[in-house]
């Protein structure tokens, strides 16, 4: 837990009770703050007053008297319609942040470097910690993977905390510093709680302006809009490192083969990574090499490590081979543009896709349909993807995700195809049947696991 000792005797009101907001309100009650806290949802107000922490509702309260609003960004605070409480908060001059804002105010000292993007967050900031502790550093890595901002240990004053940053949490940060800011790629994604792509564009470019004198922003240069706020930066005299996995780079870090180049120069063979398979995890591995050269490591140290990373759950995570069938839980692609990512990958595919569906369908696709062999069909967006493949690739409406995997499982062994793949790649949010897209994951691979005795790869 990182303690917060500057909210000592002030009032914060936590907003939200799920995983960042009851790490949130815990550091705070630790650190002698008073505090109140809220949730929409009945059953995570129950969970948190068993945690005494205290529950008040912030409409029926007089909410100029607390010092900070301590918002989970998963709430609405602007579009598509802000949340009331966010109105009554600004209305009365009350500062809405999140728990990164927390985390930057308690560590002035500490270093830190920050990860986003539309696609390839979460791999490149486990990477990129993987790395830096491989090298030798002090480090921890969380914010909105894994472990939640307030909840990362305390590091000593040389600590390095690697943060993956979402749109909504950028949006509500004021005081981070950063050493180094990654910026992976733009692609559409969010827009409603943004008001469109320029909105969400806008708050991606707020990583840049918590960059530090001396830092670097390492930004990927093979979408228009990451190649404009590029050449932006130059601009404005910001050291902008470029990396790319389309076209091999004299000035910057690329990998359009999958040989990994520096400034033009051969580094490493990305292809003999076989945790980091793809195209788009050569972009991962560009971004964090960029970074950890920045940060002033010896190029050789960081190939050694690159070598070693473990590989991250859930995406493109290898659950097992059975009966000659690859089968791979990639339950984070919760886009086309991440599913367009996974399909490159293999060849003869047995896919799983559907779930809540998000901008766009799956249309953009279309140009890797001829690698799918087969499409299982769940949840919410069976019908609008059914209508997508129609006549273009075979498919079955599953509805559920142990049906579709007993269909995929029967099918693909039948087929007896060389290099065959069931993918869990659904290009959808889980919400309509699952928890998140770790609790799918996890059911994907428990079920996988049931037949194939328990052995993994």
């Amino acid at each position: 837990m990182i303690p917060v000792p500057f909210m000592a005797g002030k009032r914060a009101l936590v907003m939200g009770l799920g995983r960042s907001g009851t790490a949130t309100a815990r550091a705070l009650l630790a650190s002698g703050a008073g505090i109140m806290a809220w949730d929409d949802d009945e059953g995570a107000r129950r969970a948190a007053a068993e945690e005494a922490i205290p529950i008040a509702n912030p409409l029926a309260i007089n909410l100029a008297k607390a010092d900070v609003v301590v918002w989970s960004p998963g709430i609405p605070h602007t579009h598509p319609q802000p949340h009331p409480v966010a109105e009554k908060a600004r209305a009365a001059g009350v500062p809405v942040v999140c728990d990164v804002e927390l985390l930057a105010r308690a560590k002035p000292m500490s270093r830190f470097l920050g990860v986003t993007g539309t696609n390839g967050k979460s791999t490149t900031t486990t990477l990129l910690a993987h790395v830096l502790a491989q090298c030798g550093a002090p480090v921890a890595a969380g914010g909105n993977l894994g472990i939640a901002a307030l909840d990362l240990p305390d590091l000593p004053g040389d600590g390095r905390y690697v943060l993956e940053l979402s749109s909504y949490q950028l949006e509500l940060v004021e005081s981070l510093s950063l050493g180094v800011g990654i910026l992976l790629n733009i692609a559409p994604d969010h827009l409603g709680r943004h008001g469109g792509m320029a909105g969400y564009v806008a708050a991606k470019r707020r990583l840049f302006d918590f960059i530090t004198p001396g830092g670097a922003a390492v930004i990927g240069v093979d979408d228009g809009a990451s190649r404009s706020m590029a050449a932006e930066l130059s601009r404005l005299g910001l050291r902008v490192v470029r990396i790319s996995v389309r076209q091999a780079l004299d000035d910057g870090v690329s990998a359009p083969d999958g040989v990994l180049l520096d400034n033009g120069r051969p580094v490493c063979d990305l292809k003999d990574l076989p945790r980091l398979p793809g195209r788009h995890n050569w972009q991962n591995a560009c971004a964090v090499y960029a970074a950890a050269r920045a940060e002033g490591f010896p190029a050789k140290a960081i190939v050694a490590a690159l070598a070693t990373y473990p590989g991250l759950a859930h995406r493109q995570e290898l659950v097992t081979v059975s009966d000659g069938v690859a089968w791979i839980n990639d339950s984070k692609a919760t886009n086309a543009d991440a599913v367009d990512k996974a399909l490159v990958c293999y060849d003869h595919v047995y896919w799983i896709a559907g779930g809540q569906a998000k901008e766009g369908g799956i249309k953009a696709l279309e140009p890797h349909f001829s690698r799918i062999e087969h499409a299982f069909l769940i949840g919410e967006a069976t019908e609008s993807f059914a209508a997508t493949l129609e006549g273009k690739v075979r498919f079955t409406r599953c509805g559920t995700l142990d049906k579709a995997v007993a269909a995929a499982r029967s099918l693909a062994v039948s087929d007896g195809i060389e290099g065959a793949v069931v993918l869990l790649s659904p290009a959808s949010a889980s919400w309509d049947q699952f928890k998140s897209f770790e609790h799918r994951g996890d059911a994907f691979r428990e079920l996988v696991m049931a037949f194939a005795g328990g052995h993994m790869p």
